[in-house]
């Protein structure tokens, strides 16, 4: 408690409020410190006071020979698992807590670690929770207590920066891959205040507001964002503004957008090794994308294929007879962790491709690994084929992508 309270006292909050649910980043294992902290709160009998789900750890418990880093290093992060769940918090290991069954409703105070869930929940689902990070969370799972600062106050979540779809290619407004870099974009314009995008003719679904929020919250620290007719704050344009005139308003070009997708890569584009998806962690629906998009072929023997995913989404896919599938064609389905944080890349010398921009951003620091982003489609495509396969037409004007310009 004197650790929510000297948070408090930082953040200018005048109150506590009290929380119905957290999610906590702390299990992830960064060092003998993570540890120490959690066994402490264990060895003094913590318990959490509220439902309480787990972030991503160090370690894929169900596929435990993916492991590839320093043995004492995983036992470690094996006692951190185990040190949470004896404080009484459920072993989701999910970076995606909202793709679960159980989710938090609109305008419930939460207390959330991990950037995209926080993005997510605020956002998406319309809960409340500030951007809490390693320590804090777990505090504020055993006290049921947060401040009443920051994005848990009406006046905060209000948009000051807008965003506005200039003239885009249809396809492209069309395509998932619009979503990560748009959110990169935004979140290197945003910082952390709070964007809205207008300018979408049709609301998108949860999957794409998913990699908005994901690759905004990396790029920048964006802990919130509206877009119009689509998040539940945003119903217009003057909703998500509070009445209020704009900080900033910008107008996003196809010029901005393939700047941004270029920023995501860090690599040539010629050979490959390695394609990880599922940064936040796939979704069922992501799951039944990827399979069509397959179709029944194989990954090129040369390139390793992972796709990371929550244990609750494993198991359905499992029941939709998926999962024979996504093994019988190559794919190693990943779960419990991420393969930006956890040593699980078999070759971390050659080029990697992904369709999230948060794995983008992250893993050539994490791995020194070189990235190539694209889309879904793409990422398949050349993990069939074996080298990067992009479809440059796709952020062509239109004109010069139907051949009269």
């Amino acid at each position: 408690m004197r650790i929510v309270v000297r948070l408090a006292e930082a953040l200018g909050a005048e109150s506590l409020l009290d929380v119905s649910g957290a999610h906590i980043d702390s299990c992830l294992f960064h060092g003998r410190a993570s540890l120490d902290f959690a066994e402490r709160l264990v060895e003094e009998g913590a318990e959490v006071a509220v439902p309480t789900t787990l972030n991503v750890s160090s370690l894929d418990l169900l596929h435990p020979d993916l492991f590839r880093g320093d043995a004492e290093h995983g036992r470690l992060a094996a006692r951190l698992m185990d040190a949470y769940v004896s404080m009484g918090c459920r072993p989701t290991w999910t970076c995606a807590p909202y793709q679960l069954e159980e989710r938090p409703a609109f305008g419930e105070q939460v207390a959330w670690a991990e950037s995209n869930a926080i993005a997510f929940a605020n956002s998406v689902l319309g809960a409340r929770t500030d951007r809490y990070g390693d320590f804090v969370d777990i505090c504020a799972a055993i006290t049921g207590r947060a401040p009443a600062a920051g994005l848990h106050l009406d006046e905060n979540r209000l948009a000051t920066v807008v965003f506005r779809l200039g003239d885009l290619p249809p396809d492209l407004l069309d395509s998932h891959v619009l979503a990560p870099v748009l959110g990169a974009f935004l979140g290197h314009r945003t910082g952390s205040r709070v964007p809205v995008v207008a300018g979408l003719e049709e609301p998108p679904g949860e999957d794409w507001l998913k990699s908005l929020g994901a690759a905004a919250a990396s790029r920048g620290s964006v802990g919130m964002f509206h877009v119009v007719g689509a998040t539940p704050e945003a119903p217009t344009l003057e909703a998500a503004l509070g009445g209020r005139p704009p900080v900033e308003e910008v107008v996003v070009t196809l010029d901005d957008l393939r700047r941004a997708r270029d920023d995501l890569t860090t690599a040539a584009r010629d050979t490959l090794a390695t394609v990880s998806l599922g940064t936040p962690h796939y979704s069922v629906a992501e799951f039944g994308r990827l399979v069509e998009a397959l179709g029944g072929r194989r990954v090129h023997p040369d390139v390793d294929m992972y796709v990371s995913t929550g244990r609750g989404v494993l198991a359905e896919v499992e029941e939709r007879g998926w999962a024979g599938k996504l093994q019988e064609a190559g794919v190693q389905v990943v779960t419990d962790t991420c393969t930006y944080v956890t040593p699980i890349l078999a070759d971390t010398v050659g080029t990697a491709m992904t369709d999230s921009g948060k794995w983008a951003y992250y893993a050539p620091g994490n791995l020194g690994v070189g990235v190539v982003f694209a889309s879904t489609s793409e990422c398949v495509e050349s993990a069939v084929a074996g080298r990067v396969v992009l479809d440059e037409l796709l952020w062509a004007p239109a004109g010069e992508r139907f051949g009269d310009g």
